[in-house]
C-alpha cells in the first residue's frame, strides 16, 4: 500500500544484544499484531544485512510466515542498498534495528523508531531530533514486548510533525555529510 505501509527491519543482532532475546523477538510479533489490529496499514518486512550468522531474513521470514495469512504482510527479499532505500522511502513509517536502514528512512523523511543496540542510534537521534526519547528504544533495556507497540503508537500520533521536522532538517544534514566526506577525501 503506497503511502500506508509500515516498514520493519529486524536483526539477529538485536536478539543477541537484548538482555532476553525472546523479549526482543516477541516485541516484533506484538508490534505486527498491533499494527494489523489497530490500523489498515500493510507491513513490509525489509532486510538490510544478509550475511552468514547475521542474516536479517531469518527473523523476518519467521515473522512473515506467522502473519502472511493476513494478506497485509509482505517480505522484501535481498536487494542492493539503493533498492532497499527505495522500498524504505515509500513507507509511511519505519521501525528498524539496522543503523543504515534507519538512516535510509531518516534521509528520505520517513518517521522512524529505532530498536537500538548501540550508542550510534542514540547519537543519530540526538543529531536529528535533539533527543533520543521516543526515537530510540534501547533493546538492552527492553523488559516488556509491548514497549515496541507503545513506541509505534507514539510515532503514529506524531508522524506529521516528525515528517515535517525531517523535511526541514534533512537537506542541511545531508549537505553537512557531503561536506565532511569532501574534507576527509582531501586528507588522503
Amino acid at each position: 500500500k503506497e503511502g500506508n505501509t509500515i516498514g520493519i527491519n529486524a536483526s539477529p543482532l538485536i536478539m543477541q544484544c537484548a538482555k532476553d532475546g525472546s523479549v526482543a523477538y516477541e516485541a516484533y510479533r506484538c508490534l505486527i499484531k498491533h499494527i494489523l489490529n489497530t490500523t489498515d496499514a500493510a507491513v513490509a518486512l525489509i532486510p538490510h544485512v544478509v550475511i552468514a550468522n547475521n542474516d536479517d531474513r531469518i527473523p523476518l521470514r519467521n515473522l512473515y510466515e506467522e502473519f502472511a495469512p493476513s494478506g497485509r504482510v509482505l517480505l522484501i527479499e535481498d536487494h542492493n542498498c539503493c533498492e532497499l532505500k527505495g522500498y524504505i522511502s515509500r513507507c509511511r513509517m519505519f521501525i528498524g534495528a539496522r543503523t543504515h536502514a534507519t538512516i535510509a528512512a531518516y534521509s528520505t523523511c520517513v518517521p522512524t523508531l529505532v530498536l537500538g543496540y548501540s550508542v550510534k542510534s542514540k547519537g543519530i537521534a540526538w543529531d536529528v531530533f535533539g533527543t533520543e526519547e521516543h526515537y530510540v528504544l534501547p533493546v538492552q533495556e527492553m523488559r516488556n514486548p509491548a514497549e515496541l507497540a507503545d513506541g509505534f503508537d507514539w510515532l503514529l500520533a506524531n508522524e506529521d510533525s516528525i515528517r515535517s521536522h525531517l523535511k526541514c532538517v534533512m537537506p542541511e544534514y545531508i549537505q553537512r555529510a557531503y561536506t565532511a566526506a569532501e574534507a576527509v577525501s582531501r586528507l588522503k
